[in-house]
């Protein structure tokens, strides 16, 4: 059958399950939104870093690809740091970018792109630029298949201008199935790991949920006895953390994680590295007197390890398995505890009302580093699909990403921003308004790149340069965008401001601002 390559790509689209096209329109673009089909919608960001944030956010809650289109060189440029983060947090991504037409790129043209494929690297798993226009169906399907297969990640297609109209042969449509299932010679040796233990304990990354492993991980911790401990740096929920079997946090230090995991004897790490840090350390990287194996689908978490051993393959499939491998043990070790704050401004003080306020089922999207470990003592994530984070450390992730699940979940979402961090894509305030998104934007206002300040002593430094943020309103900014707003100065006043938030059912923002 022959049809242009713009119709062939939205059967394409239409088969991979995609509704929506996450954008911000530039003339490289424009044919392929020409007669764009019915009931597909265009989700517009006002920055490139938004609409990536935005597609990676609704990829990531939704469980689909989310489609991107950028603009050439300039586009993507700017959408490069979530590309980043998305690349790091595994979210399906088949993102297209506009290229000039083919007649004119030996001439370098304006708003070309001369060595396309090369710039998003390494940070997508995939890059092409067909060699004509009628491989462009093709190269599409790779995409998504590449996206999505575990670990999953995002993917680049640069498309010349010229090529949408030009006719083409449909190509057939796969319906693969990507996932791997662990060896179970492998998962034998997990379980005899968990058999042999005294104390054994599990500590569950990011994999987790990405597999969708919440359910099977319940399971095995309460058949196995073992405590639970979140990954350094998780960037999604693994586990109730309400739960009597969760242990808590670990750090990105590796002294105090080997302090944490101390009392263990056997510890087996599912979805995550074997550790993530973020300092320099010395000695072990855990407990040496401790056995550790690793269970994740991605083979760098497993080529990386410093010692230990491990299983390839889906972080689910493998829990549930070992959940009915393991023999029976009762849990006898500690519980992670929330903590009691005083009323005062302060962050735990607000995450603790937060917690106390917040409507059933909520769906918690953070970014906020100063208050990192406030949120763990205070503000526990309770559900599966609860939870979502950057994976990159990198900020303007989070504001544009709780556009992105809103879209996707029904249930309200709660955007936990410092005010450093929403300010690096502050615009996204504009296409929540516009796309009505039932988000609360809560700004943890402490006027400062705090989290910076905080991290100075690691290098001995007493003041740092450039993290003064004061005189930023956060109302002004949201009413702008279309948004009502509410600030909050005294501990008496939280109760009031978040109850108006959760009520709405649109977009709300309320300045907390943190002494």
């Amino acid at each position: 059958m022959r049809l242009t390559v713009r119709e062939a790509a939205f059967r394409i689209f239409q088969h991979f399950g995609v509704d929506r096209l996450f954008g911000n329109p530039g003339s490289t673009e424009l044919p392929m939104l020409k007669a764009m089909p019915e009931r597909f919608d265009y989700v517009l960001g006002l920055n490139e870093a938004v609409v990536v944030g935005m597609a990676d956010g609704f990829a990531r809650a939704s469980g689909k690809p989310a489609l991107v289109n950028l603009h050439s060189a300039a586009g993507t440029g700017h959408s490069l740091g979530n590309l980043f983060t998305a690349f790091r947090n595994n979210a399906p991504l088949v993102v297209t970018a506009g290229q000039q037409a083919r007649s004119i790129l030996p001439y370098d043209p304006f708003l070309f792109a001369e060595r396309a494929t090369e710039f998003p690297r390494p940070y997508v798993k995939f890059s092409i630029e067909p060699a004509r226009a009628e491989d462009v169906p093709a190269a599409l399907i790779r995409a998504f298949q590449t996206a999505l297969t575990p670990p999953m990640g995002p993917v680049f297609i640069s498309i010349p201008v010229d090529d949408w109209d030009r006719e083409c042969t449909m190509p057939g449509l796969p319906d693969l199935s990507l996932r791997t299932l662990p060896d179970p010679r492998g998962i034998d040796r997990l379980a005899e790991l968990l058999d042999g233990a005294s104390a054994p304990a599990l500590v569950l990354g990011t994999g987790v949920a990405n597999c969708g492993g919440w359910d099977a991980a319940i399971a095995l911790a309460e058949q196995s006895g073992a405590s639970v401990w979140c990954a350094p740096y998780a960037a999604r929920e693994v586990f109730p953390e309400d739960h009597p079997q969760f242990a808590g946090f670990l750090p990105a230090w590796r002294d105090q994680l080997r302090d944490l995991l101390n009392p263990h004897d056997a510890i087996l790490v599912a979805g995550a590295p074997v550790f993530t840090w973020h300092v320099e350390g010395s000695g072990p990287h855990w407990p040496e007197h401790a056995q550790l194996l690793a269970l994740s689908e991605d083979p760098q978490h497993l080529a990386a390890m410093p010692g230990g051993g491990g299983v390839l393959g889906d972080v689910a499939a493998g829990l549930a398995a070992l959940a009915e491998r393991v023999k029976p043990r009762s849990f006898a070790g500690k519980r992670h505890r929330l903590a009691d704050p005083q009323a005062a401004m302060t962050d735990s003080f607000v995450l603790s009302r937060i917690h106390a306020l917040r409507p059933q089922d909520a769906v918690v999207v953070e970014e906020a580093p100063t208050a990192r470990t406030p949120v763990h003592d205070n503000l526990p994530i309770t559900r599966e699909g609860g939870f979502f984070t950057c994976a990159s450390g990198g900020l303007g992730y989070s504001l544009p990403a709780a556009v992105g699940v809103a879209q996707a979940a029904g249930d309200k979402v709660l955007a936990i921003l410092g005010d450093g961090a929403a300010m690096y894509t502050i615009q996204g305030l504009y296409s929540a308004n516009r796309l009505g998104a039932n988000v609360s934007f809560l700004i943890l206002n402490n006027a400062a790149y705090a989290a910076l300040q905080g991290f100075a002593g690691e290098f001995g430094m007493n003041a740092v340069p450039g993290t003064d943020l004061g005189g930023l309103d956060f109302v002004k900014l949201a009413e702008a965008q279309g948004i009502p707003a509410r600030r909050v100065d005294s501990p008496g006043a939280i109760d009031a401001a978040l109850s108006w938030s959760f009520g709405e059912s649109g977009p709300t923002l309320v300045d907390l601002r943190i002494a």
